[in-house]
């Protein structure tokens, strides 16, 4: 079997195999000849046979892995795009622009695409609108409509959509804005960030005051200190948002004579201009790494420089054979010919190497890597301009950009010969989905999450089989050591690790990088708020383009932390359901449905457990008898999940993402796509109350011996939901969404 892990080999026949009666892959080896052939026809007849068995050569033992786009996609046929990332166009003041913008983004995530929004273009709520004697809602309520298209299109797709939402830090919103995901039920398929300003930044050292406008108008004035411990406030209880320094995203910008940003992707490695678009794809340096463990051990930069090559050309002909769901985002994507090249497996190398993870040895490896590749990568957009010609906006004003004047004087005498093909070129994105694929190494530029753990998986006849889940590095360890403790220097973890070794990483990897980083800096739950703050403005002394923390918290849960010894609890497991009390206590709920004459009536049952009360039994009753036999079986169902006990926020969660295609309504002042998304509402209010707190599963195994809750994934049930690079990643079903 060519998979390292029975995980992966899931992974790959659940999501990227493309499978299809009397064709499709029949192994990985098909994946990878379908893909290589797809790209490959971009060149020349003459050229196309080398340069297929180039790729798939690439490709094969996972040392160069596409994003998951073109993994799925490429070759199939389908109406799909092959592109990751998207920022949609600039959005206009007014209503019929708004909502065009909304079905835009519609047709974007409905082919696959993750899209980036600037909000700060439309006027804050209260402001005049002129001709209609009314006042503005302000952009989160129009953010309150994009989330819930967003349930929409997912309910009609195969996977989450993601989405990115930004707000400037001197919109008169703003305040707003920072507080909204402080609400567990609200924008729940976004990411948000602040775009922060230099300005700010300056204020704030200064401890001056920060003017709130829109349109040349200050609406109010407020302490930049109070608005930044607001913000911090917010990230330390929440995780959200994560902060971009938009100002220096800019000014580092290869393209920035051509553009200018305003938003990134969802999970924020890539900064792009209106209808930007960005393809990904990441060298494994995990699998480049010759005598692993040894004191000889060392990467093969010869190896790596070749697959950097062969990389570039790669993501360039994918943006010839791509569909775009909007000509303007081909037009954007041809004009610039953006691509993202980055890494994965980069903490599982350094374990090879014998380096540790935010030390020195681990950091000076980091930027040779990095280095090599950004100069390789260079190079061979230089010489890919040279045989197909520069991309269409390029200018020599490139050349006294950041990135261009730190190349070596031989890469930049190309780049002054030929142009470049590729406007931008490197990035590091998440790659949690495909890190799995990959024998589950490390994921992008993040520490080994958990070196061992245990999943449970469901057989055919719906009994269970356990099987131990290792780090890729854990993995090779084993192999050749046994039972030998490894070392601990270089074998360290998300959960060990300070949030200055997450930072230093960061900070040295975006020294290589032109666009940015997928990174989150995970930080232990008992932190100081002073502590917790000076990350955010030590990244920005170090020279980050933006940060993303993730804290323990009441609101999103905790980072499940495993060891090698115990299992994650699994709340699917089999057991007798309780019986029901003689007497229940309870909360009733009306619901008013615009379409419906009779209000809707929901009950919620709770019993007393271990000194708490838990949800046990949920009715919905009306006298509109046309909801009688839908609303009969939700009833039994969800009561039979309550009765069993654990989390049950899933229920909600989806609940409030099912629509109705007759369109759903505005309820108190919020957008809810269905009926059943509103019960789903009902049910979440019950659940936040102060006088129910739901039972959830005993903590999981420690590697600090901290106290940890945690969280459920909503595919599978399972307490095995992670967060790490600003996305959720389930260790037991592989089920993952950013956002």
């Amino acid at each position: 079997m060519p998979f390292d892990a029975a995980i992966s080999a899931e992974i790959w026949n659940n999501k990227y195999r493309f499978a299809r009666e009397g064709a499709g892959d029949g192994a990985v080896e098909e994946t990878w000849a379908r893909i290589a052939e797809a790209v490959a026809a971009a060149e020349t007849a003459r050229a196309r046979r080398y340069w297929r068995e180039k790729f798939e050569d690439a490709l094969a033992d996972f040392k160069f892995l596409p994003a998951g786009r073109i993994i799925a996609g490429a070759g199939t046929g389908r109406t799909v795009t092959l592109f990751n990332c998207f920022v949609m166009g600039t959005v206009p003041d007014n209503l019929d622009g708004i909502f065009e913008h909304l079905r835009e983004a519609a047709l974007t995530m409905q082919q696959g695409g993750g899209v980036g929004m600037d909000f700060s273009t439309i006027r804050p709520a209260g402001a005049p609108v002129r001709g209609v004697g009314a006042k503005a809602s302000g952009p989160l309520s129009f953010m309150d409509a994009w989330d819930a298209m967003c349930r929409t299109v997912m309910s009609a797709g195969q996977r989450r959509g993601a989405m990115m939402g930004c707000l400037r830090i001197d919109h008169p919103d703003i305040e707003h804005f920072i507080d909204a995901k402080r609400d567990g039920a609200r924008l729940r398929n976004f990411n948000v960030s602040v775009l922060v300003t230099d300005a700010f930044m300056a204020a704030l050292a200064a401890d001056q005051d920060w003017p709130l406008h829109f349109n040349g108008e200050t609406h109010r004035t407020v302490r930049a200190r109070e608005l930044w411990a607001k913000l911090m406030r917010a990230t330390y209880d929440a995780a959200e948002p994560g902060v971009i320094f938009i100002d220096r995203v800019n000014a580092a910008n290869n393209l920035a004579y051509c553009e200018a940003i305003a938003a990134t992707n969802p999970c924020g490695e890539q900064p792009l201009p209106p209808y930007g678009a960005c393809l990904l794809g990441s060298i494994n340096l995990s699998r480049l790494v010759e005598a692993p463990f040894s004191e000889g051990a060392s990467l093969d930069e010869a190896r790596l420089a070749d697959l950097t090559a062969t990389a570039v050309r790669f993501l360039d002909n994918v943006i010839d054979i791509s569909r775009y769901p909007l000509a303007e985002q081909e037009k954007e994507a041809k004009s610039k010919r953006r691509i993202g090249l980055g890494v994965t497996g980069l903490a599982d190398a350094l374990i090879f190497c014998n380096a540790r993870y935010g030390a020195s040895d681990g950091l000076a490896l980091t930027r040779r890597w990095l280095n090599l590749i950004r100069e390789t990568a260079y190079r061979s957009s230089a010489e890919l301009a040279a045989e197909k010609g520069a991309f269409p906006l390029y200018d020599r004003a490139l050349l006294s950009r950041p990135t261009p004047m730190s190349l070596s004087p031989e890469a930049r005498a190309l780049i002054e010969a030929h142009g470049l093909r590729n406007g931008c070129l490197t990035t590091i994105a998440p790659t949690g989905t495909i890190s799995l694929l990959a024998g589950n190494t490390s994921s992008g530029v993040e520490p080994v999450f958990a070196f061992n753990y245990r999943r449970k998986v469901r057989q055919p006849d719906e009994s269970y089989v356990e099987e131990d889940v290792d780090d890729y590095a854990y993995t090779v360890w084993k192999r050749m050591h046994g039972d030998e403790k490894p070392p601990e220097h270089s074998f360290v973890s998300a959960q060990t690790l300070a949030p200055n070794d997450h930072l230093a990483m960061q900070a040295a990897a975006q020294e290589f990088i032109d666009s940015s980083i997928s990174k989150t800096i995970n930080c232990p739950e008992d932190i100081a708020f002073e502590a917790f703050v000076d990350v955010y403005e030590r990244a920005y002394d170090l020279g980050c383009k933006g940060c993303t923390t993730y804290r323990p918290n009441a609101i999103t849960g905790s980072i499940l932390s495993v060891s090698s010894t115990e299992a994650a609890p699994n709340p699917r497991r089999d057991h007798i359901l309780p019986s029901r009390p003689e007497v229940v206590t309870g909360s009733t709920y009306k619901v008013k449905w615009p379409e419906s004459e009779h209000a809707i009536y929901v009950t919620i049952n709770d019993v007393e457990e271990n000194s708490r009360r838990r949800p046990f039994e949920m009715f919905v009753n009306s006298k509109n008898m046309e909801h009688y036999a839908w609303t009969l079986a939700l009833t039994r169902m969800i009561s039979a999940v309550f009765r069993r006990g654990g989390d049950v926020s899933f229920v909600a969660e989806e609940l409030k993402a099912v629509f109705d295609p007759r369109g759903g309504a505005w309820l108190g002042g919020r957008y809810v796509p269905s009926l059943l998304a509103a019960i789903g509402d009902v049910i979440q209010r019950h659940l936040d109350s102060d006088a129910v707190q739901a039972v959830v599963g005993e903590p999981a195994a420690r590697a600090s011996g901290a106290s940890v809750k945690p969280r459920s994934c909503p595919r599978c049930g399972a307490a095995a939901l992670v967060r790490a690079e600003g996305c959720d990643k389930c260790l037991e079903c592989g089920y993952s969404k950013c956002g």
